[in-house]
């Protein structure tokens, strides 16, 4: 067609169909929903595809994703839910100042948002913990940019890198990757990342920009809880970790057990990611719920509220996995496959690559994530011995790169920490990228063991 081959015409209808994506979003302001069923249908009909065939493979790939991540993201949201409304979120936060001391509080605070960070949201964390900050800053008169980048480094190194966050959980779907080992994969990766761009770039940069809180938000958020109505920390860390715990037993029991052992077998029912975190709600209905005097009826009242801010998201998904397939039904995804074998590039890098470009033009982790791994994934067939779960990883931290005035999250940061667009980006935006290029590092080097 026009003078190209086949393969040439595909790969150039698929860089004008993410830039057409990229411009809905981000000129045009489209709903990212809208704009990726745009960008999957118009791919489909200029690759040439039959019009029942782009409908299938759009319902096809729709509907395979939410069957997965559509149940993980409600349970998950439901749990993160109870856990902040009982105050077992501040629980762990306190006692891990109590125990890392005035000098060590920066450090206190990125473990605080790490482990709350892993049933939760970014933005739900983030709205969370943010009046702790503003109460250890006025209790201790550190830095707020010194307490506050640590907590946000925590918050975003588990959103991108470790399930049962969406873009991890998506990005394991489409590259079949073992769900155990990319948990054990990114809490590896995930920790020394947080503490490098957390309490060591936050003590660095808050030198130079100390931060001023708006005195207005410290007045309506730094309230003092009283720790004796709150679950203890022993029930909330065990709780909240009750699913990646079960998870992670799942994949060492497939490792050490012969297959049809009953214990395998048992732990495959409970260690899957559904049944993990179906658990950890209903236990968490009674340690963050009745355990707490909390009635029934306030209970449902929470469960339905956690569902209504993740519809948007759960669309986007499911539109995602949508586009996801269009790609690899059109033969797009093979014929970049193909160029990336001859190139030899690392899948790896390319997976991040692809993503962090994404997220550069979009603002969105999550397209970032689902558009990435779509791409990527035809490689994965086509070189041998390549990791799943590191390719899981690698479109994670390709995600998490370079967040600015085209991402929600920026000017949440930016109204927060009473801080100019400058200085945001001296932060904010540094922290993320470090975050991004620091867990490419960590990435690549595990790949050399596993």
């Amino acid at each position: 067609m026009f003078g190209m081959s086949h393969e040439t015409f595909l790969l150039l209808d698929a860089v004008v169909t993410v830039i057409g994506l990229i411009v809905l979003i981000t000129k045009f302001k489209f709903h990212p929903f809208i704009a990726l069923i745009i960008a999957a249908a118009f791919l489909g009909l200029t690759s040439g595809m039959p019009i029942g065939t782009i409908i299938k493979a759009f319902q096809d790939g729709f509907g395979g994703v939410l069957g997965f991540v559509g149940i993980i993201l409600a349970l998950g949201t439901m749990l993160g839910k109870m856990m902040a409304e009982s105050g077992g979120a501040d629980q762990i936060a306190q006692t891990l100042i109590r125990a890392f001391g005035k000098d060590k509080v920066q450090w206190a605070m990125m473990f605080a948002a790490f482990l709350v960070g892993i049933p939760l949201f970014f933005e739900i964390g983030f709205v969370l913990l943010i009046p702790l900050v503003f109460i250890v800053a006025r209790r201790t008169g550190v830095s707020i940019i010194k307490i506050g980048i640590p907590l946000l480094a925590g918050l975003s190194a588990v959103h991108g890198l470790v399930p049962p966050h969406p873009g991890p959980l998506l990005a394991i779907g489409v590259f079949g990757a073992d769900i155990g080992k990319t948990i054990l994969y990114g809490l590896i990766v995930a920790l020394p990342t947080a503490i490098i761009a957390g309490p060591i770039y936050g003590t660095f940069i808050a030198k130079h920009i100390p931060g001023h809180p708006n005195q207005e938000l410290v007045d309506q958020l730094a309230r003092e809880t009283d720790s004796a109505d709150l679950p203890s920390f022993g029930i909330t860390l065990v709780t909240v970790l009750s699913p990646v715990f079960l998870m992670l037993l799942k994949t060492f029991a497939d490792v050490v057990l012969p297959d049809g052992n009953f214990f395998r077998t048992f732990m495959d029912l409970i260690g899957h990611p559904i049944s993990a975190l179906l658990i950890a709600l209903l236990l968490s209905l009674y340690t963050f719920g009745y355990k707490q005097g909390i009635g029934s009826q306030q209970i449902l009242k929470w469960l339905d509220a956690s569902l209504a801010p993740t519809a948007a998201i759960i669309l986007i998904i499911g539109a995602g996995g949508g586009f996801k397939q269009m790609l690899v039904t059109s033969g797009v995804g093979d014929v970049i496959g193909h160029m990336a074998v001859a190139a030899q590039i690392s899948p790896i890098l390319l997976a991040w690559l692809v993503a962090a470009v994404i997220r550069i033009a979009t603002g969105s982790a999550t397209v970032a994530t689902i558009t990435g791994a779509g791409i990527v994934v035809p490689v994965v067939g086509m070189i041998p011995g390549v990791n799943r779960e590191l390719l899981v990883l690698a479109t994670g931290a390709g995600s998490l790169i370079l967040s600015h005035v085209n991402d929600a999250g920026f000017w949440l940061v930016k109204q927060y920490f009473n801080m100019t667009v400058a200085e945001t980006f001296k932060t904010w935006t540094a922290m993320e990228t470090i975050l991004s290029v620091v867990g490419l590092g960590f990435i690549l080097l595990l790949s050399l063991f596993v």
